[in-house]
């Protein structure tokens, strides 16, 4: 099933759906539930697809830096987004009512990261589910410094897209000349395991890992804000 959704999503402007799931996953709160490593890593692996909806049709160098590039950017500006988010709702979003599309715990953790991190969570929050999203909006909130954010921005963003589609795209080429079959047949047992390997740091971070106090609102003595 998953295998004929990716098939049909790829045939119906996948390179969009592409830029906009990780445009959402990195810079909107409503966004923390895509699974924007093993759609980067499946993407990988479909390139010459994408690839194929551009010019001739033909797999060139310079397309795949097309497509690398322009998925760093909505990468880029995903976070540019969150951060102005963040600085224009300030402490204000800890009151938001929560929603299934907000929770206010995913924000929190994300606070307690950036606490323990420091502007580097910029950088780390890429390869981290959930943390990602919410990330952004904590900077903008406790008002990092723009030219640091955008530095860290931009080197997590590529260090994320990169590896994640460029490891999909040399290890479909690998095993394809190698083996002498496609990764793209078993992309459902793929995608499982890209989002255990993904997800269970964070699963384990929330519910098996030691607790620590949270502050609950931005005047708290312990916040970061």
């Amino acid at each position: 099933m998953l295998n004929n959704l990716i098939h049909w999503i790829i045939e119906n402007g996948g390179l969009y759906i592409l830029l906009f799931v990780i445009f959402a996953e990195t810079g909107l709160f409503v966004g923390f539930f895509l699974p924007g490593d093993s759609l980067l890593f499946t993407a990988g692996i479909y390139i010459s697809k994408f690839c194929g909806q551009i010019g001739d049709g033909s797999v060139t160098a310079w397309k795949v830096a097309l497509i690398l590039f322009l998925v760093v950017f909505a990468s880029v500006l995903g976070n540019v987004v969150g951060y102005w988010f963040g600085r224009k709702t300030g402490p204000l979003i800890y009151e938001r009512k929560e929603s299934w599309l907000f929770r206010k715990k995913h924000l929190l953790r994300a606070q307690e990261f950036y606490t323990q991190n420091g502007k580097g969570t910029i950088f780390l929050a890429k390869f981290l589910p959930i943390i990602r999203t919410f990330a952004p909006i904590i900077a903008g909130i406790v008002r990092m410094d723009r030219g640091t954010f955008m530095l860290y921005n931009l080197l997590g963003s590529l260090a994320w897209v990169c590896s994640m589609m460029l490891g999909g795209y040399f290890l479909e080429s690998w095993v394809s000349s190698r083996f002498g079959f496609s990764l793209a047949a078993h992309i459902e047992m793929i995608a499982i395991i890209i989002i255990l390997i993904t997800t269970l740091p964070v699963i384990w971070k929330l519910f098996f890992a030691r607790k620590k106090v949270v502050p609950n609102s931005p005047n708290d003595p312990n916040s970061v804000l």
